[in-house]
C-alpha cells in the first residue's frame, strides 16, 4: 500500500511512497485537513541524494511505532526542496530565525496548519536520544502536547516571525546614491584574507566548490592585467584551488565530475553526492581557466567531467538529470572506492607501479579502510621515480582508469534522481556553451543546443516556464532562478553558435523576468512570480547559496542582454536591481559575488562585438577571438543572410562581399572595420 506521494513524479517523494506515515505533497488538501483537524502540520523536506534524509527515513519514517505517532499527533507533509524552492527558502529562513542557527537537510519543521506559519523545528532527529538530540519520537510528543496547550502563543509567535520576514529586505539606495566599487575592492581583500593558501578554497573544513567566486578571482586578475602591478594574487588564489579540487578526492579521478564537498581541509575525501548544479558551473570555469593559463590539467579535468555529464546525466530527451546519490548498497561510498588487491588484479603490473604511487594505493586507507583515489604525487616524480617519460607514465594511467571504469559499471550504482530541473539544466547549458566554444568540441555545443530544445518543447508553455520535468510531465511555475540561470545560458550559447531563436527566446523570458518577478517599487527581483501560489512570505534573495544568486544573475544576463539589443528596460531593471541590494553588497560583500560581478559590468559596462558575413569567415574570426580569455567581452557572429534582427542588432548590416566587426563598449562603439587583423588590434 503507498500513500498520497505515490502519486508523485520526484523521485525524492517517491522514496517514501510506501512509508507507513500517511504523507501528503504540499498543497491544499493537506493544510484542509490540518484545519478541519485542528492537528499541527509537520513539515519535512529533503532531497533524493541526501545522506542524513536517508538515514532519518531508514530510522523513524518507515518504523512503524514512530509512523503511528507522526499519523495520530500530526498532518505530514513531505517535500522535494529541489522541486519547490520555494517552500525550502521561507522555512530555512524561518528556522535560522526560530532556532538561531543554520537550517539544512532533512529540514524538520513544525507548522500551524491554518496559517502554515512555523513555531519550532530543527533539521536531523535520530530514533534514539544521542548528539545531546532528543529521540524523535519524543520530540513528537512533546511538540504535539505544546501546540495544543499554547494556541495563543503559537499565533502571536507566528504574527512576530511574519513581521519579520517582511522586514528582511533591506531597503534600497536612493537615486542620489552612487554605487561605487568599493565593495568590490573590500570583497578582493576578504577572498585573500580567508583564503588557504597551502590547499586552496576559502576557509576550513568541510570545503565547498565556489565556482562563481573563482570566476570572480580570475576576472579581477584579468582586468588588472595591463595594470603596472597585476593582481597576480587572484590569478594564485583562483588556479591554486582549481588545481587541489581536481588533484583531490572530491574530484572523480575514474569517470569524471565533481562531488558535492570535501569534508576535510586538503579536498581529500567528499561528501560522495554529484549534482548538475556544481557540475554546470565548474565545467565552465575548468574550461575557462585552461583558456587563461594553458594549464593542462584544467583541461583534463573540462573535458572528463563534460564527458560525465553527457554520458552518466543526459536523458533520452536531451535535457539533463539532477544528481546522483552519495550512498549505494546502503553505504555511503561503496561505489567510488577500491582496496590495491582488487585494482592490482584489475590492471597490468607494471601500470599498477605507475598507478599505486600516483593515487596513494602503497599509503594507508584514507576511506573506512578503503582507497579513495586522489592524486598523492605528480606524473613528474612518478616518472622519476620508476625511470620512466611522463608521457609513459600518463597512458598508464589512462590505461588503468578506463579498466577500472568498466569495472565500476559493474557494481550497484548511487541511485540517480531522474528528474529535470529547468534552472540545473541552464547552469550545464551555460557550462557546455562555454566549454565546447574553449575546449573545440562540437559535441559539447550539440548537447547545449539540444537541452535548450527540450526545455523549449517541453518547459515553456503559454510563454510561460516550468520548473521541472520527468516522465513526460512538466510541472511547477518556475521560479526566478529558473529565467534567470536561462537567459545567461542563451547568451553563453549565442555567442558558441548564433540562432536567432535563441535569441528571441531569451527576450521572451526577459520580458516575463520584468512583469512577474520585478520589484516595481524596491527594485530586484521576488523568487516567484506575482501570480505564484500564496505562501506565507515572498523572498527575494539576493546572497550567493550553493548555487549563484537568481537576483545577481538576473541583473548580470539583463545588462548584457540590454546592452547587445539597446534596450533601456532590462538596463534599468538591472540598476534598480543592484539599488535594491546595495545596503546587502556593501555590508556583505563576499556574501554576494555575482551581485558585484554584475557591479561590476555596470561601473564598467561589457565590450560586445558583432561580426557579420559568410558563415565560414565569421567563424574563423570568432574561433580566431576565443582564443584570448576575455570575460567582459561578448562576441557574436551572424551570417550575412539573417534578417529581422531586434534593436541595435538591425544596424549591424552586412556588408557585400566581405566581412565586418562591430565593436561597442557600452554606449560607446567604433567605426566597423573589414578585416581579421584590424580586429585583433583592437582586442
Amino acid at each position: 500500500m503507498t500513500n498520497r506521494l505515490g502519486k508523485e513524479t520526484s523521485p525524492y517523494l517517491l522514496q517514501h511512497a510506501d512509508n507507513p506515515v500517511d504523507w501528503y505533497p504540499w498543497g491544499d488538501e493537506a493544510f484542509e485537513v490540518a484545519r478541519a483537524t485542528g492537528k499541527p502540520v509537520l513539515l519535512s523536506v529533503g532531497y533524493s541524494a541526501c545522506h542524513w534524509c536517508h538515514v532519518m527515513a531508514h530510522e523513524s519514517f518507515e518504523d512503524e511505532a514512530t509512523a503511528e505517532l507522526m499519523n495520530r499527533l500530526f498532518v505530514n507533509i513531505k517535500v522535494d526542496r529541489e522541486e519547490r524552492p520555494d517552500v525550502d527558502k521561507i522555512y530555512q529562513t524561518a528556522h535560522q530565525l526560530l532556532m538561531q542557527r543554520g537550517g539544512g537537510w532533512p529540514l524538520t519543521m513544525f507548522l500551524n496548519g491554518e496559517d502554515q506559519r512555523p513555531f519550532f523545528g530543527g533539521t536531523y532527529f535520530p530514533n534514539d536520544a544521542r548528539y545531546g538530540i532528543p529521540s524523535f519520537k519524543e520530540l513528537l510528543a512533546k511538540v504535539a502536547d505544546y501546540f495544543d496547550k499554547n494556541g495563543g502563543e503559537v499565533r502571536e509567535q507566528g504574527d512576530r516571525l511574519t513581521d519579520i520576514l517582511a522586514r528582511l529586505d533591506p531597503p534600497p539606495a536612493s537615486a542620489e546614491q552612487t554605487m561605487s566599487g568599493e565593495p568590490i575592492t573590500r570583497v578582493r581583500e576578504q577572498l585573500a584574507d580567508n583564503f588557504d593558501r597551502h590547499y586552496g578554497g576559502h576557509g576550513g573544513a568541510p570545503k565547498f566548490p565556489h565556482p562563481g567566486t573563482i570566476e570572480w578571482l580570475l576576472r579581477a586578475w584579468k582586468n588588472s592585467a595591463n595594470d603596472a602591478e597585476p593582481d597576480i594574487d587572484s590569478l594564485f588564489m583562483a588556479t591554486l584551488t582549481l588545481t587541489r579540487m581536481a588533484e583531490g578526492g572530491i574530484y572523480d579521478h575514474v569517470g569524471g565530475g565533481f562531488c558535492r564537498y570535501a569534508v576535510d581541509r586538503y579536498w581529500q575525501i567528499p561528501h560522495f553526492e554529484k549534482m548538475l548544479y556544481d557540475n554546470g558551473p565548474l565545467l565552465a570555469i575548468y574550461s575557462q581557466a585552461f583558456l587563461a593559463t594553458g594549464e593542462k590539467l584544467f583541461a583534463t579535468a573540462a573535458n572528463q567531467t563534460a564527458d560525465w555529464i553527457l554520458d552518466d546525466m543526459r536523458s533520452p530527451e536531451g535535457s539533463f538529470y539532477s544528481s546522483r546519490d552519495a550512498d549505494s548498497e546502503g553505504e555511503e561510498g561503496k561505489y567510488y572506492v577500491w582496496t590495491p588487491e582488487e585494482i592490482a588484479s584489475l590492471i597490468e603490473p607494471d601500470d599498477y607501479a605507475a598507478v599505486a604511487r600516483r593515487f596513494g594505493l602503497d599509503a594507508e586507507a584514507n576511506f573506512e579502510g578503503s582507497w579513495h583515489l586522489t592524486v598523492r604525487k605528480s606524473i613528474e616524480d612518478v616518472a622519476r621515480e620508476l625511470g620512466q617519460s611522463s608521457t609513459d607514465v600518463e597512458s598508464a594511467i589512462d590505461r588503468a582508469t578506463n579498466l577500472l571504469l568498466q569495472a565500476r559499471a559493474k557494481r550497484v550504482a548511487p541511485g540517480r534522481d531522474d528528474k529535470q530541473l529547468t534552472s540545473w539544466n541552464a547552469l550545464t547549458i551555460r557550462g557546455l556553451a562555454i566549454a565546447g566554444r574553449i575546449l573545440e568540441r562540437e559535441d559539447l555545443i550539440d548537447a547545449a543546443v539540444g537541452a535548450c530544445a527540450t526545455i523549449h518543447d517541453k518547459l515553456f508553455v503559454d510563454g510561460r516556464l516550468l520548473a521541472s520535468y520527468k516522465d513526460g510531465t512538466a510541472k511547477f511555475p518556475a521560479y526566478l532562478d529558473d529565467y534567470a540561470f536561462l537567459i545567461d545560458a542563451l547568451i553563453e550559447l549565442l555567442q558558441t553558435r548564433w540562432d536567432k531563436k535563441h535569441l528571441e527566446f531569451a527576450v521572451q523570458l526577459a520580458e516575463v523576468l520584468l512583469a512577474r518577478f520585478e520589484d516595481k517599487d524596491g527594485g530586484g527581483f521576488y523568487f516567484t512570480a506575482d501570480d505564484h501560489e500564496q505562501l506565507m512570505h515572498r523572498p527575494k534573495p539576493l546572497a550567493d547559496e550553493a548555487m549563484p544568486s537568481g537576483n545577481g544573475t538576473a541583473t548580470f544576463a539583463l545588462q548584457r542582454l540590454g546592452h547587445l539589443l539597446g534596450e533601456h528596460r532590462y538596463i534599468d531593471a538591472a540598476e534598480g536591481a543592484l539599488r535594491s541590494a546595495w545596503k546587502a553588497i556593501d555590508e556583505y560583500p563576499h556574501g554576494h559575488v555575482t551581485l558585484l560581478t554584475a557591479l561590476e559590468e555596470y561601473l564598467n559596462p561589457p565590450e560586445i562585438i558583432i561580426i557579420r558575413g559568410d558563415a565560414a569567415e565569421i567563424g574563423r574570426w570568432r574561433d580566431s577571438a576565443a582564443k584570448l580569455f576575455a570575460p567582459a567581452r561578448l562576441l557574436f557572429a551572424i551570417d550575412r543572410d539573417e534578417q529581422d534582427l531586434p534593436g541595435m542588432l538591425a544596424e549591424r548590416k552586412a556588408v557585400p562581399g566581405e566581412a565586418v566587426a562591430y565593436r561597442c563598449v557600452g554606449t560607446h562603439c567604433e567605426l566597423p572595420v573589414t578585416s581579421w587583423e584590424a580586429l585583433a588590434a583592437s582586442l
